[in-house]
């Protein structure tokens, strides 16, 4: 079994590979079974999920606000700073600047994000755009 501080390493190579948007290297990252949100996407569907991301938040970074690792479970705080290019959540943003975090549980097999938990702060994203 991985320690925290080994989890940790993986994490934040798998956060750079988002940020880069180096989607032949997912793979190192995220395992063929990927579930997120209670849906099973696999590796190709988690892949599209983020490359569709990008394409609507062209400026889209992820940023570690919080990170707790508890192998095989990290939990963090993403923090977002970014201008969606039009609808975003079921919000007209339509490029405005908007800060927002998400909570996320990750759990990892064999080094692999195996299961995704994700919660985003819709209400602090409403309340940008009063």
């Amino acid at each position: 079994m991985m320690t925290p501080p080994e989890l940790a390493e993986i994490y934040r190579g798998y956060i750079d590979c988002l940020n880069r948007q180096d989607w032949g290297g997912l793979g190192r990252f995220v395992g063929e079974s990927a579930h997120h949100n209670g849906r099973l996407l696999g590796l190709s569907g988690y892949r599209d999920m983020l490359v569709n991301d990008f394409e609507q938040i062209p400026d889209l970074r992820f940023n570690i606000d919080r990170l707790v690792c508890e192998p095989p479970h990290v939990a963090s705080r993403l923090a977002f700073d970014c201008s969606p290019k039009g609808r975003f959540l079921g919000l007209d943003v339509n490029g405005r600047r908007i800060r927002f975090a998400e909570n996320v549980f990750y759990r990892f097999e064999n080094g692999l994000i195996v299961d995704v938990r994700s919660v985003l702060d819709k209400v602090a994203i409403e309340a940008q755009l009063g």
